[in-house]
Formats: structure tokens, C-alpha cells, sequence
């Protein structure tokens, strides 16, 4: 009868394998290297993701995507590293060879990215050695029991030992029990001490607490640019509020002492920018909104915030851009790219920035501490880099960047847009005068006239509060009568160039959503 059972083997692979995330875990940690490899596994998945199904997962996921994306490839990991301990039972070599396949795919992740040194492979290789050892030690013992069960039978007198000591099949069971455990424990103690040594964040974030910019002010929110109308997202969006869509798994952290922007490519002069030279700068201080591609029509993918920073285009007249060249290719710290219409960055008009501070303080690292590009009038796949750190002045011949490689425009200029706050969707409100209100953008271009439209009647003009320029959002403000019953208002708005937004439904690619948000209320 079989002394070790199935289960005891699946167990033995999956324990196994946890100690070799563990171990790769800290050593990342303890080189500080941003992405342990299953992070950088998850990274490689979003880079090969087509982009439909990437905007499936965040329409469906929102700011879930990434932490579910990582669930889920643990989840296959502890399978895989069952069916290895399953393996070990008969043929030793088995799980070797899984696990270096493991170890390839992990490999081909961390040194895919940007900015990536043979140190990188580091934690990789301590993964898999781990995985191996771990694997031999645990399964000794069950191995011993396959062996016991195959030997000849012997007496009863044989088999138990002197002073009523354990039989041999216990003691390899109890073997294989301890075993489990400590290398569960240990694996624990791992985990916990990487959380501690990989403290670079925390560091970071620190320093970003105590750092200080002298000629950043605190935003001073117009009065007349808020309508009175309670229920109408805030016209300063507060920053941790402001939405957050990017394809990090990890977001770096980067210490301003470090950090650098190299500019290069089709210029006169190559130049490399440290914190400190940016942040001597003049400072150029303005409201900004910036809304997300993958906003849906009447989506909270957009926010309004003051941004500090120095102008993009003062920094390209430095360097001297070639006539030929007609796009920034932006390259974040963490490899993600995008390709910036190079008319926009040098337009003086629209005040391009390489932002250090959002709402009079530096810039949180999820918003791209210590340095990141704002471009009013940009969707931000095709502008708004967190992090960056590289600069390649080109030609949209002769590259791609990460969303337009999936299918997404170009250019990806905001399209104008249009969102009722009050009434909610579904809301019970008196009958008779309904207050309504929300907020319209057209960023770099502005907004002139917002109306409503109840039950698909006329159209009727709504109030607008004041924009300090064209590149922020407006709020506006309405007055309906409506009568007892189920009601449904639309809303619509009408750009400074005299554009009016559009009724046609498209989805959000490949270059933004359009049609007019619409809300169901009901009048008691």
C-alpha cells in the first residue's frame, strides 16, 4: 500500500515553489531592483496584450486589472509547481526542466525592460536554484517511503524500534512534515524581510515629504469657476481623487538625486537634465485637465489640477530640434512609451510642461514622482509620461509606441466632451424646478455654450462657471422644469471654435469615446 500519497508530492511542489518566490523576492529587494520577477512577468503580459483586450480589462477591472492580473499568475504558478512536485515522484529531472522554463519566461521579463543590467537576472537565477534545492529536500523523505514500500516484506519485530521507538515510515512522514513546515516558515520570513529591505518606496516617499520647491505655490481655485450646485465633482480635483490609469505592475520609485531626462535624436545638441537643474528653473504654474482615452462618455477619467513645471518647448529651443523631425518618442522609467506630436511640445501657446508638482505640492509617485510630462490637449497615451527619463526627438516614420503599436490613433487630440453630475442616474427628485449641473472640457480649444436637452426636447442653455484658460474643464449649471413621472436629460456642449459635440456614438479607440452623456431620473 503507497506510503506517500499524491496529495503529499503536489504539496512538496507547491511549497517548493513558494520558497523560490520568496528567495527571488528579497534578493530583489536587497539589490533594490523595482520588479521582482513575477512582476516583471506581469509587466511582459500587459506589453503583449493586444489593446482591445486591454481596454476590455480596465472597462471591466478598472484599478483592479494589474492586482488581479498578478492573482492570477500565481494561481497558474502553485499549479505548475504541483504538477512539478507530482513529477519528482518518478522521474527526477522532470520539475528541472519546468522549472527552468519557468526561470526563461522570467528571465525574457526582467531583462525585456528598459534600463536593465545583467544584476536584473540575479533574482532569477536565485529562484530557480531555490526551487530545485527546496524541491529535493521536501521530497526526500517521500522517496524514502516509495522505497520502503517496494522493499521485501519484513516481521513485524523488524520493523519497530528499540524502546518502542517510531518505525522507519513514521519517522519519514514526520520527516516530510517538518520539512513542509519550515520551509513554509522560512519562505514567510523571506517574504516579510524583503517587505522590509525593499523599503525604496518608502524611502522615496519620504524624501518626497521633506522636499521642498520654492517657486511651487498652492493652487488658488477661482470662485467664479465653481457653480453652486451640490453634487458637481469638485473644479480642483483633489489629488488623491485624481484618477490613475497606467500599465505599471510596480511604479517606480525614483530618487530625485537620480533621477535624469536625456534629450537626444534628431537635435543639434544632446542634453541631460538632473532634478536639480529642472527644478532651477523657471517655474511655469497652470491649471490643467487631462482626461483619459479610455473615458467612457460621462466617465470620471478626467481630473483638473494645478500643475508646476518647466516649459518643454524653452528645453527643445536648447537643444535645437531638427526641420526633419516631427515627434518626442517619451520612454518612462519603467519602459512604457509614447510618441508626442512634436508641434504640440513646441507650442508656446499651450505651455507644455515637465511637471515636478500637482495641487502645489511634489508630485505623488503614482502621478510620476519626480518628473512627468503634461500637453494640454493630448489624450495622455500619447503625451502624459510618469517618470520619464528619456527623450528621442524623431519621426513618427521611423517609430511606435505602446498603444499605438495595439491599434490606437496617433495623434490623439481630446475630443470635446460633456458630463451631468446632478441629478445621479436613477435619482428621485421633486417635480417641478430641477436643478442639474456638471462639467464640460475641450482642452486647448475651451468651451462656449453647454445645453440640456429633458425627454429629447429643445435644447436649452445652461450657465457656465468661468475658466482661467482654455486648457481647463468648466462646470455649468441648469434650471428644468419637469413634470411628476420617469424623465431623461442629455447634454451637450459647444466648443470655443464654434464646434458642437457630437451625437454619434463611438467607442473609446482608437482615438476617444464620443455621443452625449444621458441621464434616467424620476420627478416625485
Amino acid at each position: 500500500m503507497p506510503q506517500s500519497p499524491r496529495g503529499a508530492w503536489t504539496l512538496a511542489g507547491v511549497v517548493a515553489g513558494a520558497a523560490g518566490l520568496a528567495t527571488s523576492y528579497l534578493t530583489a529587494s536587497v539589490l533594490s531592483i523595482r520588479e521582482a520577477p513575477v512582476t516583471a512577468v506581469a509587466d511582459l503580459v500587459i506589453r503583449l496584450t493586444p489593446g482591445p483586450v486591454v481596454e476590455f480589462a480596465i472597462g471591466l477591472l478598472g484599478t483592479l486589472d494589474k492586482p488581479l492580473l498578478v492573482v492570477g499568475i500565481l494561481v497558474v504558478l502553485a499549479l505548475l509547481f504541483g504538477w512539478c512536485g507530482r513529477l519528482a515522484r518518478g522521474r527526477w529531472w522532470a520539475p528541472a526542466v519546468v522549472f527552468a522554463a519557468l526561470a526563461a519566461i522570467g528571465l525574457v521579463a526582467v531583462l525585456g525592460r528598459s534600463g536593465t543590467t545583467t544584476a536584473d537576472a540575479i533574482p532569477v537565477a536565485v529562484g530557480f536554484v531555490t526551487w530545485v534545492i527546496a524541491l529535493s529536500v521536501l521530497t526526500g523523505p517521500l522517496q524514502r517511503l516509495e522505497e520502503l514500500d517496494d522493499a521485501p516484506a519484513e516481521q513485524p519485530h523488524q520493523l519497530q524500534q528499540p524502546d518502542g521507538g517510531r518505525t522507519p515510515t513514521a519517522a519519514q512522514r514526520r520527516g516530510f512534515l517538518i520539512g513542509v513546515a519550515s520551509v513554509l516558515g522560512v519562505s514567510a520570513v523571506l517574504g516579510v524581510a524583503g517587505r522590509f529591505l525593499g523599503a525604496g518606496r518608502r524611502q522615496v516617499e519620504e524624501t518626497r515629504r521633506l522636499l521642498r520647491l520654492a517657486s511651487v505655490t498652492e493652487p488658488a481655485v477661482p470662485g467664479a469657476a465653481r457653480v453652486d450646485v451640490p453634487g458637481v465633482a469638485p473644479w480642483m480635483t483633489p489629488t488623491d481623487d485624481f484618477y490613475l490609469i497606467d500599465t505599471a505592475i510596480v511604479r517606480p520609485a525614483i530618487d530625485p538625486a537620480e533621477w535624469t531626462l536625456r534629450i537626444h535624436g534628431l537635435v543639434e545638441r544632446e542634453l541631460t537634465i538632473s532634478y536639480a537643474d529642472l527644478v532651477a528653473r523657471e517655474v511655469t504654474q497652470r491649471w490643467v485637465t487631462l482626461n483619459c482615452v479610455s473615458n467612457e462618455v460621462g466617465g470620471d477619467l478626467v481630473g483638473n489640477a494645478w500643475w508646476s513645471g518647466a516649459r518643454v518647448a524653452d528645453i527643445l529651443a536648447e537643444v535645437g530640434v531638427d526641420p526633419e523631425a516631427d515627434c518626442v518618442l517619451q520612454t518612462s522609467e519603467d519602459g512604457w512609451t509614447c510618441s508626442t506630436p512634436l508641434s504640440a511640445l513646441l507650442d508656446g501657446d499651450r505651455e507644455a510642461l515637465l511637471a515636478v508638482a500637482m495641487n502645489g505640492r511634489p508630485l505623488p509617485i503614482d502621478h510620476g514622482f519626480p518628473v512627468r510630462t503634461i500637453v494640454p490637449g493630448l489624450y495622455g497615451y500619447v503625451s502624459a509620461c510618469k517618470w520619464v527619463v528619456d527623450w528621442e526627438v524623431t519621426r513618427y516614420a521611423d517609430v511606435t509606441a505602446y498603444w499605438t503599436e495595439r491599434g490606437w490613433g496617433v495623434m490623439g487630440p481630446v475630443k470635446i466632451a460633456s458630463r451631468i453630475d446632478v441629478p445621479r442616474s436613477g435619482e428621485e427628485v421633486p417635480a417641478g424646478s430641477v436643478v442639474m449641473g456638471g462639467a464640460a472640457w475641450f482642452q486647448h480649444t475651451g468651451i462656449s455654450a453647454v445645453e440640456v436637452s429633458v425627454d429629447g426636447g429643445a435644447w436649452q442653455p445652461a450657465s457656465l462657471g468661468e475658466a482661467p484658460n482654455d486648457d481647463t474643464w468648466v462646470q455649468w449649471r441648469a434650471e428644468v422644469d419637469v413634470e411628476p413621472g420617469d424623465h431623461e436629460v442629455r447634454v451637450r456642449a459647444t466648443g470655443a471654435d464654434g464646434e458642437v459635440q457630437t451625437s454619434v456614438e463611438r467607442d473609446v479607440l482608437p482615438d476617444g469615446a464620443t455621443g452625449l452623456h444621458t441621464v434616467g431620473f424620476t420627478a416625485t
